[in-house]
């Protein structure tokens, strides 16, 4: 413990090397800190001078990597109007509806396909269900595609996503860890999920003029420190009625996003949201033993198609049917690809049950894969159309010709 400090801030420096790395060539930081805290972390070697296993310090890293995800999912939030997600509720129950169960019903398949038993391929279809909030929020920040049309029904599928993580974990919890578990009590939980979401969006719409009120603060120091209290309390509160505390955290956003004070709140927010960011990928490697990835490499690599086919197939579906072009809609299914922090959450249900052992392995590497290439395939999404665009001839290609032709031709009547 005295070299606490020390350990801290070797793994920063661990994570600004990642950055500067990522920055000179291009590139999406997100697999570079991954990676880098799965090459050290506990599972590392022992140099002695300096030692890169962050024992003592781990339980601080991985704290900082939670404020990193509250801070990503907010600012989030703050980048959204609640009117236009309101606007789109019938496509965001329809997309939302089609990404879950094709997702569900495909991952319980394939449990079945690979031997494993009722309960863990209930499991397995729950982890190939839910999307990564963290890195589609940093993705989408990254990228500077915050202001595009698929980007609402993107996040209300984050949202519709995660009242089924709701629902599924009070659902497996009774069947797996507890004894006296009633339907009753698991639908009470379920209505209180939803009720507790219904409410920002009431407030954004009725208190807005209150929350501009109490939020004109002339001092920056007292501003920052208010918003930033809200924050925390709120996605610690919703932990307590079993809301993922990174959607109360998005649910926060998007209830100032309101404000007249929403851009004041942006500016202030940027360098946490980077900073704190960044450590999140550093200790979500950091719980990945390389040791232990072999065990399930070829169930996971299917996993990995599966979801990869379905997740493009539902976003088509969800975008084509909210009136998105082809393009949009193929975006739509690229960048919700990766998966994280929740399918981690729903893996360690099946493990604290012990079922499979098969399960820690398979979700260490299918994370993995998918945090890796998720970012990937939405950075690289117009090759990924242009190529899909090959075989199902959605539109006439993009060329030098196609414009001329466009311009040439005379307007419809």
């Amino acid at each position: 413990m005295d070299h606490l400090i020390f350990e801290v801030g070797t793994a920063l420096l661990i994570v600004a090397f990642a950055a500067y790395f990522a920055g000179k060539f291009k590139l999406s930081i997100i697999p570079f800190l991954i990676i880098l805290g799965m090459v050290v972390g506990p599972h590392a070697p022992d140099l002695g001078f300096i030692d890169l296993r962050f024992i003592d310090s781990a339980e601080i890293i991985t704290f900082l990597g939670r404020i990193g995800v509250l801070f990503l999912l907010f600012y989030l939030g703050l980048e959204f109007s609640v009117d236009k997600l309101i606007k789109s509720g019938k496509n965001i129950v329809y997309g939302g509806t089609v990404y879950v169960a094709m997702n569900f019903i495909l991952g319980l398949g394939y449990g079945f396909l690979v031997g494993l038993g009722f309960y863990e391929a209930l499991i397995i279809a729950g982890m190939v269900s839910v999307s990564s909030s963290a890195i589609v929020a940093k993705v989408l920040v990254d990228l500077r595609r915050t202001g595009n049309k698929e980007t609402e029904l993107i996040l209300g599928i984050i949202l519709f996503d995660d009242i089924f993580l709701a629902v599924f974990l009070s659902v497996m919890s009774g069947l797996l860890l507890s004894d006296n578990s009633s339907t009753l009590s698991t639908v009470i939980s379920v209505l209180i999920s939803i009720g507790y979401m219904l409410l920002f969006f009431v407030i954004a719409r009725v208190g807005t003029k209150y929350l501009n009120r109490f939020l004109n603060i002339k001092s920056n120091e007292v501003f920052i420190i208010v918003v930033f209290a809200g924050l925390f309390f709120i996605a610690g509160f919703s932990e307590t009625i079993h809301v993922a505390e990174a959607i109360g955290a998005l649910l926060f956003g998007l209830m100032l996003s309101e404000t007249v004070h929403s851009e004041r709140i942006e500016k202030l927010v940027v360098p946490y949201r980077d900073f704190f960011g960044a450590i999140f990928f550093f200790s979500f490697g950091l719980s990945i033993d390389p040791r232990t990835l072999g065990d399930a490499i070829w169930i996971s690599l299917g996993a990995v198609i599966l979801t990869v086919l379905s997740n493009v197939i539902a976003g088509m579906i969800a975008g084509r049917n909210a009136g998105l072009s082809h393009k949009a809609s193929s975006n739509i299914g690229l960048t919700i690809m990766a998966r994280g922090e929740f399918t981690i959450i729903v893996a360690n249900l099946g493990i604290a049950a012990q079922l499979s052992p098969v399960l820690k392995p398979f979700s260490a590497l299918y994370v993995l894969i998918l945090a890796i290439l998720g970012p990937f395939l939405t950075k690289e999404s117009s090759k990924v159309f242009n190529l899909l665009n090959k075989v199902f001839k959605w539109q006439e290609p993009i060329t030098k010709k196609s414009i001329k032709k466009k311009i040439e031709s005379p307007p419809d009547a």
